[in-house]
């Protein structure tokens, strides 16, 4: 009889760049709009600015999305080729390599080196690449899905504030985007907690918290040259 299980694993590369992405477009997009209120702007250059922050934010959070994790998969390939190299020149030492890492983990030596026998019958390299380096299907570096899940995400994190904008009134719209992107991060917070498997208000918590001190310390930063929230 078949068993499947749901695990989470997989979804670590997206909602880690998706999280990131909504939190940095929610905190990121209510400080500028906070901030470009407080000077007394009206409310159409409010939402330009507010506009303007999400189109340069997401792009910013795709580029350097991309170019880490792009770094992150250089590294991987460069690593997985010296493998393939090495196979190829001394597989009896890679498969003595193999069967330590499986006595170390564990298994009795006659065993281990049975497993790698069986194991790198089928794939050699992969066996390799996983047990050795680390590297595995579901966590593998992926440069363009975590560019699209951060770029994404960060303009429906900066669209929550800035929808704002328009339909409240200008004599309430600092403390409304304030108090609402606080309930917006806690919100994400659980949702990204329900979708990692983890505490709800543990998450919460910790989202809404490090939103608040960046608020915050933005709000001070805009006091200091004469902002008054």
């Amino acid at each position: 009889m078949s068993h499947s299980e749901n695990h989470r694993a997989h979804r670590i590369g997206w909602l880690r760049a998706a999280v990131l992405g909504a939190n940095d477009g929610i905190v990121s997009t209510a400080s500028l709009i906070v901030g470009v209120a407080a000077a007394e702007s009206s409310q159409s250059n409010v939402l330009v600015a507010g506009i303007a922050g999400l189109v340069a934010g997401a792009m910013s959070m795709a580029a350097g999305e991309y170019v880490s994790v792009s770094s992150q998969s250089d590294t991987e390939q460069a690593d997985i080729a010296r493998e393939r190299q090495e196979l190829a020149e001394d597989g009896e030492n890679e498969h003595a390599e193999l069967a330590a890492i499986y006595v170390s983990r564990g298994l009795e030596p006659e065993l281990a080196k049975q497993v790698a026998v069986q194991l790198m019958k089928k794939d050699a390299l992969g066996a390799h690449a996983r047990d050795e380096l680390g590297i595995s299907d579901t966590l593998i570096a992926r440069p363009v899905q975590a560019a699209f899940a951060s770029a994404a995400s960060f303009a429906v994190g900066a669209a929550l504030p800035l929808l704002l904008v328009v339909v409240v009134p200008a004599s309430v719209l600092l403390w409304t985007v304030s108090l609402s992107s606080l309930l917006f991060l806690a919100l994400l917070g659980a949702l990204a907690a329900r979708a990692g498997g983890s505490p709800v208000l543990k998450s919460a918590w910790r989202v809404t918290f490090w939103g608040a001190l960046a608020m915050g310390l933005t709000a001070g930063v805009g006091a200091l040259f004469g902002a008054v929230v």
